[in-house]
Parts: C-alpha cells; structure tokens; sequence
C-alpha cells in the first residue's frame, strides 16, 4: 500500500473550515509543525490562547479528514495556543548574557516537582521513576507522576492503565493507580503508534500535560524525564519549578559518561542534584545465590563522590523487578514488605527530606 504523502495531508486539512471565519484551517496558516513519516501523520493547529476549548472540533475534524486517507496509519493533531497580536514577544538570549526569560510559575496545587533522569535510555530510569512515587505514596506524601517521555512513553505499561483520561473540552484528569495520580500521552495514544513531532509540537504537549492536567493537590510530582539532553528536556527545566533532579545509571563506565551529561545540564539551569540512583547494581542468581557485577559496580557511587552530589542508593538487576514492572503492578506496590520496596523507600526518604519547602525562582540559562 502506497503511503500517503504531505500534499495530500495538506490538501486534506485544505477542507477543514473553521466556523467562525469561514475559511479553511491552512488559508488560515494554522496548521504548523506537519510531519508524514511511512504512514503516520502529526501536526499542531495553532489558535488563540482564549479559543482553545472551541477548537477542539475543529482539530478532531481535521484529524478525521486526514485519517481518510488512503495510506495513513496513525494520526496526531495537538492544539497550540498563541499569544493575540500585539502581546508582548520573548527576548532571545544575548550569547554573552543570562535570559531574562522567567517562564517558571507554580502549578496550582503542587508543593514541590522533582526531575528523575538519565543521560542515556536504558537504564531503568522509567522503573525506577515509577518506584520511587509509589515509595513516597507509602510514605504519606500525595504523588503525582509525570510521564514526560513523548517518544517512549512507559507509565501507562508500568502502572498497569489503559483508556483515555476523561476530559471537559479544557482540562485533563489524571488516571490513578495504587495510590498515586498520572498522566503520559501514552494514555491519549495507541501503544504502538510512533510519535513523529517536531521539537515545537514535543514542547506544547510538554507544557499542556503540566498545566492543562487537574491535578488537585500533590505533595511531589515526580517527572520522569525523557532521555538525554535535548529540547524536550530543557522545556521542562524552563517550564517547571523543580526542586531538585535524582540521575539515574547502571555502574558502567558508558552510562555514567551520558549521566554525568545530564547532571551538569540541572547544574547550568540551576536545578539542585539531589543525588545519583545505581540501577542495575548487581545481579544475585535466585538458584546458586551467586552474585554477579553484569555491569560492574560501585561507578554512580564513586562519580557521585568526585563530583560532589549525594549518592542515593543501589538498585540489583533482579527478575521480581523485571515481572512486576512488565505486569503493570510495580514492586514497591507488588511487595512492600520485601527488600527491593525498601531500597526504593529508602531513596523516597532522602528525596523528601532534601526538597526545599520553598518555591524555587525560575534558572537563569547562559548560552557560551
């Protein structure tokens, strides 16, 4: 089957009016970002930011138009909100000077937000992520998780959550599972339909899942961050008020090189490290009892040692994490009593006690 191509898509979207004008969405130019990639289609409709909500048929027809088409696999239209005419623009950064961008209000309802990352995908920093929530949940704190990995997306697997959040044309609400709120657009989207956007489009969803989601009252958002240091990564330390960034790392030299990438990237945005997770730590055979460094051992401590941050704790390769995880019920959920639920409380204690009860003032970024 021959794939559909972009004039196409475009011709297509060329048949969607928008009411009020009368005109089409693409005379309009409010089609931007438009990716065709083997079948499947993305795209953001920008509207004013007042208009949102009246919108949201509009972008559902324009979807519909484009999945007609013969050759389209998948289809993903986000609204984007623009300022009116006449607002006031964003000043560019000076190379030689910090921004003076300070676009990192509060979320209503959130105490404190912290980041979990990774410098490399891989390295359980999903699982890892997920434990940690639930660990604070059982500690008696409100848990919210985010799952900002737009290209991998694994809350919605690892939580066991399926169907789309419920929706009043304006906000969000988070699905729940074992005690703590989340959100991912794996749950907006099919598991296996590829996510083809551009940075703008990564960005809107980004900012559309931190404050266009009914959170209510949250003690701790943990944001599972989306893998290396890229655009996805920077809107979040820019957009969020973070009280602090956990890296995770398997004790390989290799993983540590990209970790330590990411550590200094919440260095350069002012976002304090509140230490560093050895995942994958060691493997004990549950036959022999044999213990086995797979990928080495010791590396996040002594890199957590020489620069100077916290060391939070070791995490083993072990099968219960694997099937727990996979199952959709995690394992500080899974077995609370057991040994690896209290690693991961352990963790959760430390985090909690580092996060500062003050809000935090938006970074400053020095582009050298």
């Amino acid at each position: 089957m021959a794939r559909v191509t972009q004039d196409e898509v475009r011709t297509a979207l060329g048949g969607v009016i928008e009411p009020e004008s009368g005109r089409s969405i693409t005379d309009l130019g409010m089609v931007k970002g438009l990716v065709v990639n083997d079948g499947n289609v993305g795209f953001a409709m920008e509207v004013p930011a007042d208009k949102g909500q009246a919108m949201e048929p509009v972008r559902k027809a324009a979807e519909d138009a484009v999945n007609a088409l013969s050759g389209v696999l998948s289809v993903t239209a986000v609204l984007t909100a623009h300022k009116p005419a006449g607002s006031e623009a964003p000043k560019a950064a000076s190379p030689a000077h910090p921004s003076q961008k300070e676009g990192r209000d509060g979320i209503p309802g959130i105490k404190h937000i912290v980041a979990v990352a990774s410098g490399k995908g891989g390295v359980g920093k999903s699982t890892t992520a997920t434990n940690i929530a639930l660990a604070l949940a059982g500690l008696g704190q409100r848990v919210a998780l985010l799952d900002a990995d737009i290209y991998g997306p694994s809350a919605p697997r690892l939580l066991g959550l399926s169907g789309k959040p419920e929706t009043d044309g304006k906000k969000l609400w988070p699905k729940e599972a074992y005690g703590i709120k989340a959100m991912s657009i794996g749950l907006l989207i099919e598991e296996d339909q590829p996510m083809v956007w551009r940075g703008p489009m990564v960005q809107s969803a980004l900012e559309q899942m931190l404050r266009q989601v009914e959170w209510g009252e949250v003690d701790v958002m943990i944001v599972d961050m989306p893998p290396g240091t890229g655009d996805a990564q920077l809107t979040l330390t820019q957009r969020a008020p973070l009280a602090g960034a956990v890296i995770v790392s398997t004790p390989q030299d290799l993983s540590l090189i990209d970790a330590r990438k990411g550590l200094n990237m919440f260095k350069k945005v002012d976002v304090p490290i509140l230490g560093i997770v050895e995942n994958m730590s060691h493997f004990t055979c549950p036959n022999c009892g044999h213990r086995t460094d797979v990928f080495s051992h010791g590396g996040a401590r002594d890199e957590a040692t020489s620069l100077g941050v916290p060391f939070l704790g070791e995490i083993p390769l072990d099968i219960r994490i694997r099937e727990t995880s996979d199952g959709g019920y995690p394992i500080v959920a899974a077995e609370p009593d057991g040994p690896h639920a209290e690693s991961y409380r352990v963790i959760a204690r430390v985090v909690l006690d580092s996060i500062d009860d003050n809000s935090r003032a938006a970074p400053k970024i020095v582009i050298q």
